[in-house]
């Protein structure tokens, strides 16, 4: 009985330990759903600096460059984050079922409004949402007027930001990259407009 119940243990992991490594971070990104900030995180050597609000900050000469961030938008156009360098840029990871998400929206909104002139752009990566129906209809609910990538397997928040930067590890998760398309800021929580300032502004100011 004892072997039995051993080779059916074994048995139930092999499948897992063959998960592609996109399915796998996807998991990891699916246990800190809905986030509570708790989740932190980058590595390597970077120099992150937590704010007491949950904000983690890059110094300008330690900042790394998104990796390619590119693909359909939840309209059925195409974006790539690149053709935005020069502006700061705004990126913020949601899906529609995640309720910070919702508490999140109008203040995202608003900042993207108030913004928009100084030269910020706002881009959603929509994660999980298996059709785009649910997620078209957030945006109409929320006034949202800026565009999402529809990442529904989460393959952009894996393969587009490198080893040792700050990456989103919770949904909802905000960064905020520089002119320079470099990632300079981060939150793993869900933001009002006073948060969310205090990530960008900084940014503004910059030279």
């Amino acid at each position: 009985m004892n072997f039995g119940r051993a080779h059916r243990s074994r048995s139930n992991r092999r499948p897992r330990a063959v998960l592609p490594a996109v399915v796998a971070s996807a998991a990891m990104l699916t246990l800190a759903a809905c986030g509570d900030g708790a989740t932190s995180g980058g590595g390597g050597d970077t120099n992150f600096v937590t704010n007491t609000g949950g904000v983690q900050t890059v110094a300008k000469g330690e900042r790394k460059a998104v990796n390619k961030i590119a693909g359909e938008t939840l309209d059925g156009k195409q974006l790539d984050v690149a053709d935005l360098k020069g502006k700061i840029v705004v990126l913020n990871v949601w899906g529609s079922w995640c309720a910070p998400c919702r508490a999140e929206a109008s203040h995202l909104v608003k900042v993207a409004k108030d913004t928009e002139a100084q030269g910020v752009a706002f881009v959603g990566i929509n994660t999980r949402d298996t059709n785009k129906g649910p997620a078209i209809a957030f945006e109409k609910d929320y006034g949202v007027t800026y565009p999402s990538l529809y990442d529904p397997a989460g393959k952009l928040l894996v393969n587009g930001f490198p080893k040792g930067s700050l990456n989103p590890q919770a949904i909802p998760s905000t960064i905020v990259l520089d002119r320079d398309g470099k990632i300079a800021a981060r939150a793993l929580t869900a933001l009002d407009d006073k948060k969310l300032r205090e990530m960008v502004d900084p940014l503004i100011a910059e030279k």
